[in-house]
């Protein structure tokens, strides 16, 4: 039925009208499949990301809220506070801090420089690439071989040492562990890190460059009032993953020295990795919630930084 006239005669829809109502319809039934289909195709990472991160995430917070995961007493922050005045725990904390404030600024600086220098004409560019590379290529396992080979204490260092009248160290036992481990968290992921700058270095405008050339700007200045300035949402990413694998370095020294270290490469893992082995699972959530806790309040300062310090460049 159509409108009806101000003589109470019924009006005729309008042709447009009607042609407009029917597209209209079949519109919403297209919408409304397209989004049934998204749905039905996103479905199952959805499902997995409830599973596998969402779910696992709730189940960690309520095992640090209480006293076992048997008979659920709460107790809110308790274990919490257990785990601060733990001495074990104050000792990982303490290595990991100092090992990521040492490691993570040198893989960002030293792979910026190496990027730098091989950015330029030099000979052999390719072959100096891919040796960087090449730890990238190398299993875990064959790296801690490696690195058992030199710092062992009749390995090579030592006796590289003693042409020079040098005693052996046993370096794995004594205060300069954690120097050998950050070598090899260097040798480890400085090629990575200099690829990605190397690709950032490239896509900086060359007609910005020539403008800075042709103005007789330094190298220098060149460096740091330009290109550092389009590097920096490439900084924060290589600091970002730099940082991430500074935790993650539990694996090669788990391999060099087993569950017990020595107190100066005692990291936050080997912590957690034992109250995992004795089925603690309150003060391993307790510490793992803490850890993220530290970890999103460093990214967050880094993104308020490449903000403050990129803003001027994205526009």
């Amino acid at each position: 039925m159509g409108r009806k006239s101000s003589k109470g005669q019924p009006e005729e829809q309008s042709p447009i009208r009607k042609k407009n109502r029917v597209r209209h319809t079949k519109m919403s039934r297209g919408t409304r499949k397209r989004r049934l289909s998204s749905g039905v195709f996103i479905s199952p990472s959805l499902i997995g990301v409830l599973v596998f991160f969402i779910l696992p995430f709730f189940v960690v917070v309520f095992y640090s809220l209480v006293d076992n995961p048997i008979s659920a007493n709460f107790v809110f922050l308790d274990n919490f506070r257990s785990i601060v005045h733990n001495n074990a725990f104050q000792k990982a904390v303490r290595n990991t801090l100092t090992f990521s404030a040492v490691s993570v600024p040198l893989a960002v600086v030293l792979s910026l420089l190496l990027a730098v220098v091989l950015e330029a004409k030099l000979p052999f560019r390719s072959q100096f690439r891919t040796f960087f590379l090449s730890p990238m290529m190398v299993p875990v396992a064959s790296i801690v071989l490696i690195w058992q080979v030199l710092f062992h204490y009749n390995g090579a260092v030592n006796d590289f040492l003693a042409l020079f009248g040098i005693g052996k160290i046993d370096w794995m036992k004594s205060e300069y562990a954690q120097v050998v481990v950050v070598i090899l968290f260097l040798w480890k992921n400085l090629g990575y890190n200099m690829i990605l700058f190397m690709a950032a270095l490239a896509s900086i405008p060359r007609d910005i460059l020539e403008v800075a050339r042709l103005e007789s700007a330094t190298p220098l200045q060149t460096f740091f009032y330009i290109k550092i300035r389009y590097l920096s949402s490439s900084l924060l990413f290589v600091t970002i993953m730099s940082l991430i694998n500074s935790f993650k370095v539990f694996r090669e020294v788990y391999l060099l020295t087993g569950d017990y270290p020595y107190d100066t490469i005692y990291m936050l893992q080997h912590f957690m990795n034992n109250k995992f082995k004795s089925l603690d699972y309150q003060m391993l959530s307790a510490a793992a919630i803490l850890m993220s806790l530290v970890m999103i309040l460093i990214i967050g300062v880094l993104f308020i930084a490449e903000n403050r310090f990129g803003k001027d460049v994205e526009g």
